[in-house]
This record gives structure tokens, sequence and C-alpha cells, in this order.
């Protein structure tokens, strides 16, 4: 018997809608097995997930075959090297996407104005739009350094648990760039808990003597993001420290609305 349209039309939106799930899913997993630190077993992925074992491994199994997840010769599933192409290309534009904002502190600041993210134990800079002041301050955009002396790493790991802030820590080392550097978790997460009450975080001399960084997170940023000033502390003072906040919180969080808005990027 010859199939109606309508059922034809139904199936269509099942298999549709099916496949629409299965993406959903992959993508879950794959940030899953990235909270885990990238490297999963099934029964983990299931336990955290809910899904059936034999949904998660023809799932896997999909994402093997495409080279975003690897298996590991003790049979645990890595997050695969393909996935690395398509996190610097993000990366990229997210970059573009901030500078505009970057450079509007800039303008109402004075100051050097950077984006950063939590990358694995490190923060990475993305952005940065220079001071238009001769004395200014430069952070190479891509440079790597320990969140623990930085003001963006406050920022970025003040909305973090105390345990895994003490974990992170434990893997990097406190090493001190200056003699005025956190070297303790203890010292360190007091210095979050006044991130928390203020609703900023300060680098005083920590990563640099002479100079002085404000920094905010991005709120809801689909990564841990966080925009900042950077200057000399003779510029950088406790007055302007008052002017200088709302106006990192107000961009920070109109830098949020379009990370979190699907379709094209709009300018500041």
């Amino acid at each position: 018997m010859p199939t109606s349209s309508a059922s034809t039309t139904d199936s269509a939106r099942s298999a549709a809608s099916g496949g629409v799930q299965s993406l959903e899913r992959a993508f879950d997993l794959l940030e899953r097995m990235a909270d885990a630190g990238g490297e999963v077993g099934l029964s983990e992925l299931s336990a955290s997930s809910g899904l059936p074992l034999p949904t998660i491994h023809r799932l896997m199994r999909t994402l093997v075959a495409c080279g975003y997840v690897r298996q590991q010769p003790n049979r645990r599933y890595a997050l695969g090297p393909r996935l690395i192409r398509l996190g610097e290309s993000a990366s990229r534009l997210l970059g573009t996407w901030a500078r505009p904002y970057l450079a509007r502190l800039v303008e109402e600041t004075g100051e050097t104005a950077n984006m950063a993210l939590l990358d694995g134990d490190e923060i990475v800079y993305v952005a940065q739009v220079p001071s238009k002041h001769s004395m200014r301050m430069f952070t190479e955009v891509g440079r790597r350094v320990l969140p623990h002396s930085t003001g963006v790493g406050k920022a970025l790991l003040a909305g973090f648990p105390a345990e895994e802030v003490r974990a992170l820590l434990g893997r990097t080392g406190m090493p001190a760039a200056t003699d005025k550097t956190i070297t303790t978790p203890d010292g360190f997460l007091a210095a979050l808990e006044d991130v928390r009450r203020q609703g900023y975080a300060i680098d005083d001399n920590e990563q640099e003597i002479g100079v002085r960084c404000l920094a905010v997170p991005v709120p809801d940023s689909p990564t841990a993001a966080a925009i900042s000033i950077s200057g000399p502390a003779g510029r950088v003072t406790e007055a302007a420290t008052e002017r200088i906040v709302p106006v990192l919180q107000q961009v920070a969080a109109e830098l949020s609305e379009v990370l979190t808005t699907s379709g094209a990027a709009p300018t500041a």
C-alpha cells in the first residue's frame, strides 16, 4: 500500500528530531569529557549524563570515527586532536567579537584592555587593545600565565568551588612572579572571597612590579572568560578604581549578551 504524504512527512520529522537529539547528546558528552579533564570511561559518562551505555557507545563510536574523540589503550575515551582546530578558530573569533568592546574600555578608561579565557589550568589571553598612552602595558595575544598571579585569573576562579581551586593550584604550583605574588592556597582563597564580595579582582604588582590590573568575569559566557584593564600603578590608583570598575562591569554585561545570543555578532 502506498505511503500517504502525511505519514511520510511525520516520518521525516521523526528522523530529523532523532538527528537533532543525537547531535545534542554528542555535544553534551564532549562537554562532560572536557569537564572531567578530557578523559573518561563510558560508565562515568553514563552516570553523569543519565544516558544508557548502548546509546553512549554508539555516539562515541561516531565521534571516534570523525576524529573528535579517541579511544585510549586503557579503553577510556579522550578528546581528539580534531577539536584543536575548532577551538583555535573559535578563540580567534571570540577575540574578534570582543575587540570593539575592549576598544571602548580603552576609550573610557585610558588603559590597555584585555580578554582572557581559562584553558585547562592556565589563563590564555585572546584579545587586547592597547592604551594610547606612551607608557602602557602589553600582553601578547596567545600568552599563557598561571591564574594565581593575575587579575583575570582571580576573576575567573572566584566562581569555582574551593576544592576545585585547591586542586588546580596543586597541579600548577604557585611560583612567585614578584614579591607581591600570593603563594599559598589559603591566601589565594581569601583573595577570591574579596573578589566575590567586591565584584571585581585586583592584581596589585603581583604579575609585574609597577603594574596594577582590574578584572571582572564575563557573566554567563559559554566558556569561562574575563576582561581587564592594566596600567602603571601610578595611574590605576584607588581613586581610578572607583571610576573604572563600573565601566568594566557594564562592558562585561554587554559582551555577555552578544556571546550568549545566537546569530551574527553585533558590534559595540
